[in-house]
């Protein structure tokens, strides 16, 4: 079967247009035939990177940038989006995924995908928004360490330059002329130094003679201390032997002796304290002090009524008249009238 030219030049157009799109395709960063799944990231600037960089996962390529586009209006943080592919269907970029565009090398930027170790979050889905961010590149990393060091620098130079105007400013003839002034002070200073050093030595001289008496005296001193040697031990051997005395005295015994006498009172007090023996008795039983406050009581009636009534136990007759009352022996009579008398009024 013979085609005409029209069907073979037709068949060539479409194959050209074919190898064209795949070919715009491919310079765009798509896959030779597309059908790459798409993302989009937000970031402050671009970062001067282009459409078309790399995609990198774990320094692998695995995609391209297709667009990137400057949005008004946005926060700063969202001013540029853009929209990269991912060519492999085998990658699935978890959640917690971030977008990095910096450098790969010294010369070339590009997007680089940094992934969570953990993926038990899921996975975005194609055309979802990821997280982005800018890194530092190498120039902003020079010039952030280099500025502070040249701003020093210059402020240095400043410094030196001024110090070097300031001695400029000083050193002219005044100031030559102050300087031979201050050599000449320091050459008279240095002669009476010499002067005062002539002084010393001749006072020194003076002195030694002095000192040699001060010498003499108190080698005396210690001849007389010499002397008196036998004296000195005498005393520390008589003080000795007072401390020894001291020492060597029975405390012991009459320590012993005062913890026995001790131990003695404690027991008549703890007789005492539990009613034993007469005090314990006297302190303690409440039926004797009654009783004695009882007798007392009565022995205080009765000389009461012997003041008042004498007739009812006593009776004296002058005549021989009987006798009345109780009758009482000389002796009871005597200690009867001694008891009365005995009673303060």
């Amino acid at each position: 079967m013979r085609f005409s030219k029209e069907i073979k030049a037709g068949v060539v157009a479409i194959l050209a247009i074919v190898v064209l799109v795949a070919g715009v395709n491919f310079l765009k960063g798509n896959s030779f035939f597309g059908g790459d799944d798409l993302y989009y990231a937000y970031f402050p600037n671009s970062g001067q990177l282009m459409v078309s960089s790399n995609v990198t996962l774990n320094g692998v390529v695995v995609g391209k940038v297709m667009d990137i586009e400057n949005i008004q209006g946005n926060p700063p943080e969202k001013r540029v989006k853009m929209t990269f592919s991912i060519s492999d269907k085998n990658i699935r970029l978890p959640k917690g995924t971030v977008v990095e565009v910096g450098s790969l090398d010294l010369l070339n930027k590009g997007m680089i995908i940094q992934t969570p170790l953990d993926i038990k979050n899921g996975f975005y889905k194609p055309k979802s928004v990821l997280p982005g961010k800018l890194s530092i590149d190498m120039m902003s990393q020079v010039k952030a360490y280099a500025d502070p060091i040249s701003q020093r620098l210059q402020a240095m130079m400043s410094s030196v330059d001024r110090m070097v105007v300031s001695l400029s400013a000083f050193w002219d003839s005044t100031a030559t002329s102050e300087i031979e002034g201050s050599l000449q002070q320091v050459k008279i200073t240095i002669h009476k130094l010499g002067n005062v050093a002539t002084e010393v030595e001749a006072f020194v001289g003076e002195e030694k003679v002095h000192f040699n008496h001060i010498m003499q005296n108190v080698e005396n001193i210690t001849g007389n201390l010499k002397k008196s040697n036998d004296q000195v031990t005498a005393i520390i051997g008589n003080a000795k032997k007072i401390s020894d005395d001291l020492v060597s005295a029975d405390f012991k015994n009459v320590i012993s002796d005062a913890q026995n006498t001790l131990k003695k009172l404690n027991a008549v007090l703890a007789d005492v304290e539990s009613g034993n023996g007469t005090m314990g008795k006297l302190l303690k039983d409440d039926k004797l002090y009654t009783e004695l406050i009882e007798t007392n009581n009565e022995l205080q009636n009765l000389v009461d009524d012997l003041q008042l009534h004498p007739e009812r136990y006593v009776h004296f007759s002058v005549f021989g008249a009987k006798t009345k009352g109780v009758p009482l022996s000389n002796m009871e009579e005597k200690k009867l009238r001694k008891m009365l008398d005995s009673i303060p009024e």
